[in-house]
């Protein structure tokens, strides 16, 4: 069932967004399956549902009439001005646009389906501009598990209880009453209070284990009025890296900074001069240190100090253990 919603949501967004006119409910029923298969009883229920449930997303379905001289029967359409999206940097209403998008995208079978529903409305004389769904198509992929767990507890607001797991740590059980889903340096996250902590919180979508459990009924919270998921992700995350580093690192070691690089110059003796960018001087000097001596800092002097006493810190351990 929630496959099956998600699908024709995501068919009405686009139905009412490639039209470059406002779309009556017949032809809406007409190019949409799920509406098509309805009675005329259960499909204005159905629609007066989703048009509200994409409101409360932020997706506003504007009503109007195509020829207001002779009273025409009053449409429906999504203004595309109003549904363009940023590269990644996604508000929560975006990310529910692009959220809808890539789930069908990325399962063959339900991208036919929307397909379908492009051709039935140029069937029935509807002009469309195909090209806002080259100026939407999705880069990101939802094979997290818990996306669709996720996206339907956001838009229901039920509580969710999962399994976390961050790096080098043990699983936890955490408690969340979840705000919303965002992109974030193309990974998913859902953002939330978290009651364990009783502040606000957002979680690795990738990081949960397990089934994402309910705690509750459907509207059984509030989300703060003025929540913006993304000043949300920014306050929570680290900021922009700005400084730059140059390390020298043993071929084949320090993936994980490779992966910042900006600029690699092979020197020779199995050695590559990685230049990256880092925020957190005590963040870098704590990852190259976790490489003993495969990755050396060249520049600057202070997170050149600073590995340095990570790695003494780490040899006085040792030895403290060891007597």
């Amino acid at each position: 069932m929630a496959e099956r919603k998600t699908e024709r949501l995501m068919n009405l967004i686009f139905a009412l967004l490639v039209s470059r006119q406002y779309l009556t409910k017949d032809q809406i029923r007409e190019s949409i399956a799920d509406y098509r298969d309805s009675t005329p009883q259960a499909f204005d229920r159905k629609f007066e549902r989703d048009k509200e449930e994409l409101r409360e997303l932020g997706i506003n379905v504007e009503m109007g009439q195509n020829d207001k001289y002779f009273n025409d029967e009053p449409g429906y359409r999504i203004r595309r001005d109003e549904a363009e999206l940023p590269d990644l940097e996604l508000t929560r209403e975006e990310a529910a646009v692009i959220g809808l998008a890539t789930q069908v995208w990325e399962h063959a079978g339900l991208a036919s389906d929307s397909t379908t529903a492009l051709v039935k409305l140029k069937a029935i004389g509807v002009d469309v501009d195909t090209s806002v769904l080259r100026m939407a198509e999705p880069k990101l992929s939802t094979d997290e598990p818990s996306f669709d767990a996720m996206w339907d507890a956001v838009t229901r607001r039920v509580p969710v209880t999962f399994v976390y797991a961050r790096p080098n740590a043990e699983p936890m059980t955490r408690h969340l009453q979840p705000w919303g889903i965002i992109s974030w340096h193309d990974r998913w996250y859902v953002g939330g209070f978290d009651l364990d902590r009783d502040a606000a919180r957002i979680f690795r979508l990738s990081r949960v284990i397990g089934d994402v459990e309910t705690q509750g009924a459907p509207g059984s919270y509030e989300i703060p009025e003025g929540t913006d998921m993304k000043e949300i992700a920014r306050a929570l995350f680290p900021p922009d890296p700005v400084e730059a580093a140059v390390l020298r690192i043993r071929t084949g070691r320090g993936q994980s900074l490779r992966r910042l690089a900006e600029k690699v110059t092979p020197l020779g003796d199995d050695l590559d001069e990685v230049e990256i960018r880092y925020s957190s001087r005590w963040e870098l000097a704590s990852e190259v240190a976790s490489y003993g001596p495969d990755v050396v800092v060249v520049s600057p002097p202070d997170v050149r100090e600073a590995v340095i006493q990570r790695l003494r810190a780490a040899v006085s351990g040792q030895l403290e253990g060891a007597s």
